[in-house]
């Protein structure tokens, strides 16, 4: 649990969406979200410049803040309803699907704090910081809770902190089942609006309300039935706790950026080492560039372990516009296909590490994409592969959707982190905060084996574009 001694807390409440405008809803799973199931929870950190007092942050930001959240959830629901899931009175399984379900009053614990401990400027910087310096600025899940037979998971938490005449930071903690990035993203966009203009006109005028209809997305029912087949799944019940952020004795957190004029040389670099590579993108760019570094820093610091050792990268592809028909760009929930590529470690830290890995990841992906029998054929190769013990590199975020666009009308974000890479061993990738047009990728990983990856990957880079001009 984290370390909540730096911070004082100034209110804790619960944001409902406005009476009557909501009422008993339910939002089915599809696969997509119930393949998240058990994953961990999603954790988010925004940091804004705020030179003002204590005193000027509780009368003005706080209310306006409640105002707009519960404006915001009257249009996105779920993220004050409850996973809902209904036990057998025998404890041998879930007599039902699990499912999101909203009645009146549901809602959002919202936590106001004070930090006087921490360096705010030292937090929002990109050199390596202590992972732990983070944890008591996200919000924790609530318990799980029954109600007569059912029991009630809390999806979504939301944690303010005040850095009195310096600064504020927005926690968001979200399970992965209630939505991925882009409706995340979505939900931000429309809160950042309504507390900006005071009102949700101008969101309602913009034409983007999530869609809620699930018949949009069609696959096979087999898949459905592999996930709720699983026995964590089958025990889900009052004694589920989501996994929540530990105290790590050696890890930091570090942010590099690769620019639109780096990731274009380096392209050309790889198509003269890599004369017949078929996809190449600023996403493979910017992932094999940083999965072979990891490779090659910890094999400097732990040694060789066997040169054939086996490890892949993970990566999530969107599937709105891929899936036929498509389905529309506002649709709520998860939309995602999971993308493994795996490959021998020795491939990876060799002279032609970052190529090699390029060259897997996009074929991986290109196959992933086009598969002859449509995206959904690899999601039963990805369950049943999924609980194979190899070490994994995941990626979260995407550049496309600009996480630094979020104005609650203190300015833009001078900084962002995804606090759950410090437990999921992934890396993040967002739009640069300087330009959309750079890639902003944050990584953690132990102290030793930083200095070693940040040394790695500056010479690796510098070595290529010291031959590739614009």
């Amino acid at each position: 649990m984290a370390d909540m001694t730096c911070l004082n807390v100034i209110e804790k409440c619960k944001i409902s969406a406005p009476p009557n405008s909501v009422g008993e809803r339910s939002l089915p799973l599809t696969f997509f979200d119930l393949a998240w199931l058990l994953f961990h929870p999603v954790h988010q950190l925004f940091f804004y410049d705020f030179p003002h007092s204590k005193s000027h942050f509780i009368e003005t930001v706080i209310p306006n803040l409640k105002h707009s959240l519960s404006i915001t959830l009257q249009h996105f629901f779920p993220f004050a309803s409850n996973l809902v899931v209904l036990p057998n009175a025998n404890h041998s399984g879930l007599e039902k699907r699990p499912e999101i379900f909203h009645v009146e009053g549901d809602s959002v614990m919202l936590t106001f704090a004070e930090c006087n401990h921490l360096d705010f400027n030292d937090l929002k910087g990109n050199h390596p910081r202590d992972c732990n310096k983070f944890h008591p600025l996200v919000p924790l899940l609530e318990d799980a809770f029954k109600v007569s037979r059912f029991v009630k998971i809390p999806l979504f938490s939301i944690q303010v902190t005040i850095f009195p005449n310096n600064g504020i930071t927005i926690g968001l903690t979200n399970l992965h089942v209630l939505c991925d990035a882009k409706t995340r993203y979505h939900f931000l966009m429309a809160w950042t609006s309504i507390f900006k203009f005071g009102t949700d006109e101008l969101f309602l005028a913009s034409g983007s309300l999530p869609c809620y209809d699930r018949v949009v997305i069609k696959y096979p029912n087999s898949l459905d039935e592999i996930v709720l087949s699983r026995p964590q799944v089958q025990t889900l019940g009052e004694t589920y706790k989501a996994p929540q952020l530990a105290p790590l004795p050696d890890k930091v957190r570090a942010t590099f950026v690769l620019t639109r004029s780096q990731i274009n040389r380096v392209k050309k670099w790889l198509l003269v080492q890599l004369p017949k590579l078929e996809y190449v993108s600023a996403y493979t760019v910017c992932c094999g560039y940083v999965w072979s570094c990891i490779a090659k820093s910890r094999l400097q610091v732990e040694g060789k372990k066997g040169e054939y050792e086996l490890e892949r990268f993970v990566c999530i592809i969107d599937l709105r516009a891929r899936l036929d028909p498509p389905v529309p760009q506002t649709y709520f929930g998860n939309c995602l296909i999971v993308c493994s590529t795996p490959t021998n470690t020795s491939l990876l830290t060799g002279m032609q590490g970052f190529s090699n890995a390029v060259e897997v990841l996009g074929t991986s992906i290109k196959k992933t994409i086009n598969h002859k029998e449509g995206v959904l054929k690899e999601a039963e190769t990805w369950l049943k592969k999924s609980h194979v013990r190899v070490p994994t590199i995941g990626v979260a975020g995407t550049s496309k959707q600009n996480v630094y666009n979020l104005d609650f009308g203190w300015g833009n974000p001078k900084k962002y982190e995804t606090i759950s890479l410090d437990y999921n061993d992934s890396i993040s990738l967002n739009a640069s905060k300087d330009s959309p047009e750079d890639i902003e990728i944050g990584v953690c990983l132990p102290a030793k084996q930083m200095d070693a990856f940040l040394t790695i990957s500056r010479n690796e880079l510098e070595s290529i574009l010291a031959n590739y001009q614009e």
